[in-house]
Order: C-alpha cells, then structure tokens, then sequence
C-alpha cells in the first residue's frame, strides 16, 4: 500500500514487523486470525491523513514476525508484553496511545488495558466483547459443553491436527473459507467434512466486493510462508489464560471505550454476548463504555467490509481526547 513504511523492531527477543504511516498521535491497531497487519491497509491510510500516526504490527507468529516454537510462548501476557515493548521502540515519548483491536487483538486489546491501563488513552474494540474472568469455569471446558468438539476452538486444541487439515484443504482455500463466513451461528469444522461447505463443495467460496484477489494473495502468501501454528496457538492458551488472570478476577477495564460489532457477526450471536452488551452487564464490567454500535448486515471482518465508517467511527472516538 502507498506510503505505507515497513520496519523491523527487536521486542522481547523476538523480531516484530510493524506497518505504519503518518505523524501524530500513535493508534495501536491490534490484528486477530487469520489476520495480520494488513487487515488494518484501510485504517492505517485514512487516519494517517487525518493527523494520526498508524501502527500495526504483525503479532507474534504472523507474517513477518518471529514464530516462537513452544504453545506456552502465546499467552496473553506474552503477546501484551510484545506490544509494551513496542510501544517503548516507538512511542517512547508519548506515556499513553489510542489503541483499535479485532477478533484476537480485541480480546488482546482488553488484556492490555486490564494489565496496563496507564498506557492506553482510549479504545475502539471491535466484534470480540470484553469476557469477565469467571472463576468457577474454565474456558475450554465451557465452550465444549455448549458447542461439542467440532466447535472450532475445541478442534484448534490438539497441535498439528488442524494444520494438517489446512494443508489438505490448502492454504488459499482457508482464507477464502474464513473472510467469507457469514453464518451468525458457531463456526463448526467437523473432522469428516472441513468447513461447513464441506471438503467437496464445488469450487472455492466467491470473494465479497470488499475482499479482493490481491488481498486473498496477500493473506495467502504470507500464511504459505509462515503457518498457521502461531495464530492457532493463541487458542491452545485459553485455559492457561484463565490460569493466569485468576489475581485480575472481578477487575474492571478502567479506559474509555467504543465498541463495534456487526449483526452477523458470530461472536456477537454466541454465549449470551447480546445479552451481556445490552442489559447492563458489560457497562458494569468496563464503566467507561462511552458507546456500542451495531452495524446491521455486517460479518466479523468488519472494519474490511465497512472500512469507511470504522474510519470515521475511530476518528470521532478519538478526536474527543
């Protein structure tokens, strides 16, 4: 992308790629899977034009950057640990940033604010809501009791099965089956079939209008070079998280908040999240909850797909400060 500058940063003994732009105020983009800095190319141009300065970088085990081989080097401390680093390479003078979130950058977002609020001036989390710590249940357990083991979290658990799937199935057809899964429901990936158009649906699932060929390209060439195992890792962690964050148990998130989701958007119909957005309980557990808003007719890949209004949407969150 145009003007778009691309550095190396040492954090943490790992080598992290980072994308950014323009001059201002640093926005922390945060990606989620399959995803890498790139899902940002929208946000990073427009608001860099409207004076801010755009950061993402591809977290650890995406794209460009370092792959640690072990599961437990993917927890959340472990990947808010890279993005305070990161933020001390090249914001070192500014003491707060804007941060945005997606998918797993949400849910990574939200450790970040809960483990350093000092450091975060506002946020615009999108599609993943924040999850109250419940110390009675453990994550994984809770998830195959309500969805059984095709959900696709729990057939991301066992290292290696999944990625040989993918193999079979191919790397393009991966991407391809993901940005384009509308289905507000539970993604499922039974062993027997794949996705849920099957192994042997005909031909590969059509791009929408917002995702173009030399996106799905992109995407795929870096996931051919790097794997899968990172980005799947970071599920393999979800119970170790829980483990870790038992001393954060009943903490709220103590920075403003904007939150995005579109109605189609599968983790906004899952687990009795509407509920918790609209009566009462996510206000209680993030107070500084300014605003939600729920695009009509939109998926999870949300700021790709309505990239012009999460534009304008961060812009005027942020502006206020």
């Amino acid at each position: 992308m145009e003007g778009i500058e691309h550095r190396v940063v040492e954090v943490n003994g790992i080598n992290m790629h980072v994308a950014e732009k323009g001059q201002g105020p640093v926005i922390l983009f945060v990606h989620g899977f399959p995803e890498l800095w790139y899902t940002w190319r929208h946000q990073i141009v427009a608001l860099a034009s409207l004076g801010y300065r755009a950061v993402a970088p591809d977290l650890r085990g995406y794209g460009d950057t370092d792959a640690p081989d072990s599961v437990a080097s993917y927890t959340c401390f472990d990947v808010v640990g890279d993005l305070i680093a990161l933020l001390d390479a090249i914001a070192g003078d500014e003491e707060k940033v804007f941060v945005v979130g997606h998918d797993w950058g949400a849910l990574i977002a939200w450790y970040l604010c809960l483990f350093r609020p000092d450091r975060v001036k506002a946020l615009v989390n999108l599609s993943v809501a924040f999850n109250p710590r419940n110390p009675k249940r453990k994550p994984y357990e809770t998830l195959r009791a309500v969805y059984g083991d095709d959900y696709y979290v729990c057939r991301f658990q066992e290292p290696g099965e999944i990625e040989a799937e993918f193999g079979e199935i191919g790397n393009e057809r991966v991407i391809r089956e993901f940005f384009t899964y509308r289905n507000p429901g539970p993604l499922m990936l039974p062993k027997s079939r794949g996705f849920p158009r099957g192994k042997d649906a005909p031909g590969p699932p059509e791009l929408p209008s917002w995702f173009s060929q030399e996106d799905l390209h992109y995407y795929t060439t870096k996931f051919e070079n790097k794997g899968f195992t990172g980005g799947i890792n970071y599920y393999r962690n979800i119970n170790r998280n829980w483990e870790l964050t038992a001393p954060w148990t009943g903490a709220q998130i103590k920075v403003p908040v904007k939150f995005i989701v579109g109605d189609m958007d599968l983790s906004y119909n899952s687990l009795g999240t509407k509920d918790y957005i609209h009566k009462g309980g996510f206000k209680k557990d993030v107070p500084f909850l300014e605003e939600v808003v729920v695009m009509e007719g939109v998926g999870h890949f949300i700021n790709e797909e309505r990239a012009d209004e999460i534009n304008s949407h961060i812009y005027d969150f942020f502006n206020k400060f």
